[in-house]
């Protein structure tokens, strides 16, 4: 079939959301379909969307509405809502915005040519079912293209935790993982294609139990299996949970020489009262306790975390609680933002809701220290050498961008060919959010 129909497709959210955004292509492109960078060169738009943020579901109808001009311009465009916006809103999306044509889970993209071809019949298709077989199975694999050297692969979906702020149990559905061997082959296809740094996906990757050929394995078991391929240099992680997180994890970053030296553990509040609100499970000793952990295993580790601020109920002692944690743990980067009520979610109707202005301080506050440890670890690697895989050109002459083991960005001036490779940098200069070197 002909690539003649082009697809604009504008994504939201997470890494898990870029990685769909990625498999929805291939998949209607086995329907003829070939990616555009805008809308207006577009014969179907998408919008993989995320129910994470605030007023997530608002932000997407305003940008419909933007879309208006060209399906007044041309009545045959379609355009689509996917991804967890979708799965929550439902047929609501339609009601509201008439033009949208097609409405899909995320569970349900392998089922997107199909409702591409009901739109041409004058269907207006909506799936958001979580489908007895399996979405990973039947979406088709890419053409044997060139890949950058870093690629995000997603081995388990869903969640089984139900944090009270949280939507992703009821968009993405019961923690559920992928067998190891579809992983594997995913990963070498990846591999064949010039990828050198995998990061393995998962709402709860760490509760990652993958049908094996000895039984379910757990994720240092398929860390091991991944790190056999002989070309693939790296393997990552996120996003985990402080529950999840082992003896057998914790040792495969002292044990694993292919495991980066970066963790993503999101904690999300430093007051065991308001973690219990949260319904996290957890407390923040034994919090503390993983990180200790983890650190006499890999002392040089890095670490990123999750923190909400101003959760119903919240007090300023609460606050200050997280305020002496994050001092305690010292992390290399951490996303903060205020909290925001999803529909639907058991926090969203509590009547003890904290002022807006009181949490815009709090935030500031936390963001603050959060920015001056991030600082620190920046300019920690100044006079040290690291391994650095270039990812691509920089925006300089000459200039090539790469990652090193801990996710700085670090760019330096370099051989353009030497993309795709590990090279040896020596730090000479740290800003907020990259590293300049030079090779050693």
């Amino acid at each position: 079939m002909s690539a003649d129909k082009k697809l604009f497709i504008k994504t939201f959210g997470c890494q898990m959301n870029v990685y769909d955004s990625e498999r929805m292509v291939t998949a209607l492109g086995q329907d003829g379909y070939s990616e555009v960078s805008s809308p207006e060169e577009a014969d179907m738009i998408l919008l993989n969307t995320c129910h994470i943020r605030e007023k997530a579901a608002e932000k997407i109808y305003s940008d419909l509405g933007r879309f208006k001009p060209l399906k007044a311009k041309n009545p045959d465009l379609k355009i689509g809502v996917a991804g967890c916006v979708a799965q929550a809103e439902g047929g609501e999306i339609m009601r509201r915005q008439p033009m949208v044509d097609m409405v899909v889970g995320p569970q349900s993209y392998h089922r997107l040519p199909d409702m591409a071809r009901s739109v041409e019949q004058g269907k207006k298709p909506i799936e958001t079912d979580f489908p007895e077989e399996d979405k990973f199975e039947h979406l088709p694999r890419g053409p044997k293209m060139k890949r950058a050297p870093a690629a995000f692969l997603t081995v388990q979906e869903g969640c089984d935790k139900f944090c009270a702020f949280c939507v992703v149990p009821y968009t993405r559905g019961a923690e559920s993982s992928r067998p190891v061997a579809q992983i594997i082959a995913e990963a070498r296809d990846l591999v064949e294609r010039g990828v050198r740094d995998i990061t393995l996906l998962g709402q709860n990757v760490n509760a990652y139990h993958g049908t094996g050929e000895n039984g379910d394995q757990t994720l240092p078991q398929l860390i091991d299996a991944l790190a056999e391929i002989e070309d693939l240099h790296r393997i990552r992680f996120t996003t985990s949970h402080p529950n999840d997180m082992d003896d057998a994890l914790i040792n495969a970053h002292r044990d694993q020489p292919k495991l980066m030296p970066y963790l993503h553990l999101p904690v999300q509040a430093g007051s065991d009262k308001v973690l219990k609100a949260m319904n996290r499970k957890h407390t923040a000793q034994s919090y503390i306790e993983i990180i200790d952990r983890l650190r006499a295993a890999r002392p040089d580790i890095a670490l990123s975390g999750d923190f909400i601020v101003g959760f119903p109920g919240e007090t300023d002692a609460d606050f200050e609680q997280t305020l002496d944690l994050v001092r305690r743990v010292k992390y290399a980067q951490a996303y903060s933002f205020k909290y925001s009520t999803r529909p639907g979610t058991p926090a969203a109707d509590r009547k003890t809701q904290v002022p807006e202005d009181v949490k815009s301080e709090r935030l500031k506050r936390l963001q603050d220290l959060l920015s001056e440890q991030q600082r620190e670890f920046m300019h920690s690697m100044v006079g040290r050498t690291l391994p650095v895989l270039l990812e691509r050109p920089g925006r300089l002459e000459g200039q090539l961008v790469g990652r090193s083991e801990y996710l700085h960005g670090v760019h330096l001036q370099v051989d353009q060919q030497k993309i795709g490779q590990v090279v040896n940098v020596k730090i000479v200069a740290a800003d907020t959010n990259s590293l300049k070197g030079e090779l050693a």
